[in-house]
């Protein structure tokens, strides 16, 4: 089976909705330990306005102060040309440009059309023009609250502009958890053989408890890089009703179970995630942390 690619979002998209501040040095700590658990890719914080999310305002401190280890690519969200600036001072492996597919939750999300947002992208495209890699995240790509279905062929045709213009990834992002299987088997289809030199990368919500599912469809599908969120963490704060991303530790189990060769230290990674209710004060959504390995054996009952 195909080797496949984990990229850990929680100090950045799963965070960012917390409503206490999580420490810098918390973020800090967190980041290096997701960084020796066989992660590709961790998408550590936002250099975007203060005001806008308050808990990631320390993005600089914490690129200035995570190890970076060897073989794990460090990304950062950014909204325009100031945040790539910024980013690329801190010395990033990796920006994440974001946009959505539907106009109405662009307007939301960014107060910009669709047409704006990708004109404002494009020339932080230019700008950064080869000095790091760019990622773009297309937003509800497989739905949107406010308009309903979001066509394949719009999702195509943003895809294709931004690969034209030289990126080297597009995430195509479940932001609302409104995919099916079918509707994931189909659309990956379609967009590896519009893109065939793109990386392109899955991420999932779990909103209606499909998103394990879908993961697998992708899997299936010739997919080989996701996103996912430590516990279960994040959700987006202009989407009606988007619960957390998938998972990172139950989808990294469900395929590992299954012999697809993530990379990822398992045990490591649970070890991690026991400490995260009490970093953000509340339980978390994850299953494999509450109920741990299929390998956990126990003592049979004593019998009365």
């Amino acid at each position: 089976m195909n080797r496949l690619f984990f990229n850990d979002v929680v100090t950045r998209d799963g965070f960012q909705i917390e409503p206490n501040f999580i420490e810098t040095a918390d973020k800090v700590a967190l980041i290096n330990a997701l960084s020796r658990c066989g992660f590709a890719k961790i998408e550590a914080t936002s250099f975007t306005s203060a005001k806008a999310i308050p808990m990631l305002r320390d993005a600089e401190i914490v690129m200035g102060e995570i190890d970076r280890v060897p073989g794990v690519e460090y990304t950062v969200l950014v909204p325009n040309l100031r945040g790539a600036e910024r980013a690329l001072a801190a010395h990033v492996d990796e920006l994440n440009l974001v946009m959505s597919t539907s106009e109405t939750h662009n307007l939301a999300n960014l107060r910009r059309s669709c047409g704006d947002s990708f004109l404002g992208l494009s020339e932080v495209i230019r700008y950064v023009d080869q000095a790091t890699a760019i990622n773009v995240s297309l937003s509800t790509c497989f739905g949107c609250p406010m308009e309903g279905d979001v066509p394949l062929e719009t999702v195509r045709l943003w895809a294709r502009q931004f690969a034209d213009l030289g990126v080297r990834g597009i995430t195509i992002c479940d932001t609302t958890g409104m995919a099916n299987p079918e509707q994931v088997r189909v659309m990956v289809g379609v967009l590896q053989r519009d893109l065939p030199d793109t990386q392109l990368t899955l991420h999932f919500h779990n909103t209606r408890g499909m998103g394990l599912a879908n993961v697998l469809a992708a899997a299936q599908g010739g997919i080989t890089r996701f996103d996912g969120s430590l516990g279960g963490l994040g959700g987006c704060p202009y989407a009606p009703g988007a619960s957390g991303n998938i998972c990172s530790e139950d989808a990294i189990n469900m395929l590992d179970s299954m012999g697809y060769d993530t990379g990822i230290d398992i045990p490591r990674l649970l070890t991690v995630a026991r400490g995260l209710p009490a970093l953000v004060g509340h339980a978390v959504p994850g299953q494999l942390l509450r109920a741990g390995l299929t390998t956990d054996l126990h003592a049979a009952p004593v019998q009365a």
